[in-house]
């Protein structure tokens, strides 16, 4: 459930909240491990500092702080493997849906200080009430007084400056909780976490990434972009133009052979992302996709989470999946090494079982028959190899962060496609998109 809350926007003032959340998750340990004790029971620290409480308060105060805290458990929960405990998992889920916006006064502060003090004057109607509030900002309905309705996006003040800090101190609870196995190697991902926050958080970025976007997709009439105004647009303040589609995730009534080709649609754009063009929208979220039911275009939002991959990039994993459509084990762990799922000095048990995983990942590619996302069993079969591997053989080394963001897109996209109930003849789909002309490089 939304509601209105005052985004905290001094450094000290987050240092502070996560203070209050460090020391109220203290509390909650002692008060845990009194009543054990009184039980006779003689808990460990670590069992006493994540208790579902703990994780439940600790989802609530990073819900009020939003993107260090979604970022980094968005970041760590991508590999699948069940790394993280299962209540801070529940916790870092629920920020997605515990949507606390800001309130009308620090909304107007923001644009006054993006615009001007009589910003509303070029307004004929601004809603205060944000249709959608994220990680980073928030996004509002308006109506330029030349007729124009267009989607603003609000960055919540603060976030750029306190980015480091917050996932920094992020990383210090999750020690401090023992949320992470032992040799779970956290570094390289809050550098990415810092990173990504950090593109994400510019918003002249994410208006280059939609004119890049719109420059690949030309005049192709199944699309629609959120096209920004750049006289309009600030490192803080995104405007764009308005797309009022249908949630497409609500698309189940429409007829079969209508689903399965904007299913074919999102498949064949999500290949071309990867392999052809290197610039690849990495947040599969439902309400990132609309559909306009006049023309039948699928409608593309939100790109401020855009990943580029070099030429170089794109041909190893070109080849990886190939190979694990076609080639043999060894090919799959000679192409899995480039792409830096697997290491030469990597055991043959561990080679083994990824290999194996790689080659369900390709299972609809080497079907016969066209692919029923909806009901299948892949995704618990891929999971049982995962949880093998992280959990019971412990082994915590991840793939490359720019991988884990492919895990991210093509999880989001079979879920999507499941959610369609469709079957798409993927290996052909698949083929053909890599046959196609070389794309631009990305830059």
């Amino acid at each position: 459930m939304s509601k209105e809350h005052r985004m905290p926007s001094s450094r000290l003032a987050r240092f502070a909240k996560m203070g209050r959340l460090a020391g109220g998750l203290a509390g909650g340990a002692i008060g845990e491990g009194t009543r054990q004790l009184a039980q006779g029971k003689r808990p460990r620290l670590d069992q006493l500092l994540l208790t579902p409480a703990n994780a439940r308060r600790l989802g609530d105060r990073l819900s009020e702080m939003r993107g260090a805290a979604m970022k980094l458990g968005q970041i760590i929960s991508m590999d699948g493997g069940n790394v993280l405990p299962p209540e801070l998992s529940e916790a870092l889920a629920r920020l997605r849906d515990k949507a606390h916006y800001m309130p009308l006064g620090q909304v107007a502060q923001v644009l006054e200080t993006a615009w001007g003090k009589d910003w509303d004057r070029a307004f004929e109607r601004f809603i205060f009430t944000p249709l959608a509030a994220a990680s980073i900002g928030q996004v509002h309905d308006a109506l330029l007084r030349d007729g124009r309705r267009i989607a603003v996006k609000v960055q919540y003040p603060g976030v750029r400056r306190s980015i480091d800090s917050d996932v920094d101190n992020m990383a210090t609870l999750l020690r401090l909780t023992h949320a992470l196995p032992d040799g779970f190697d956290i570094a390289p991902l809050l550098e990415e976490a810092k990173q990504q926050l950090h593109e994400e958080a510019d918003y002249l970025l994410e208006a280059r990434h939609i004119e890049r976007y719109a420059t690949l997709l030309g005049d192709d009439p199944r699309f629609e972009l959120p096209l920004p105004l750049p006289e309009r647009t600030t490192a803080e303040v995104l405007c764009m133009r308005f797309l009022d589609g249908q949630p497409i995730e609500s698309l189940e009534h429409l007829p079969a052979t209508e689903r399965t080709e904007l299913a074919n649609t999102l498949f064949e754009l999500a290949l071309r992302e990867v392999f052809v063009w290197g610039v690849v929208q990495s947040d599969p979220n439902f309400a990132n996709y609309r559909y306009n039911p006049v023309n039948g275009a699928l409608q593309l939002l939100d790109f401020g989470a855009t990943r580029l991959y070099a030429p170089d990039r794109r041909d190893a994993l070109r080849a990886l999946l190939l190979a694990a459509i076609d080639g043999s084990d060894a090919d799959v762990a000679r192409t899995a090494v480039q792409v830096g799922y697997l290491a030469d000095e990597d055991s043959a048990h561990y080679r083994d079982a990824f290999v194996r995983l790689l080659r369900l990942a390709a299972e609809p590619a080497r079907a016969a028959e066209p692919f029923a996302f909806s009901g299948s069993d892949l995704p618990q079969r891929m999971r049982e190899v995962l949880v093998q591997l992280r959990v019971r053989d412990k082994f915590h080394r991840i793939p490359p962060t720019d991988v884990l963001y492919l895990h991210r897109k093509i999880s989001g996209l079979y879920l999507l496609l499941s959610r369609l109930k469709v079957r798409l003849p993927v290996g052909e789909i698949v083929r053909h998109t890599l046959t196609a002309p070389p794309g631009r490089p990305a830059d």
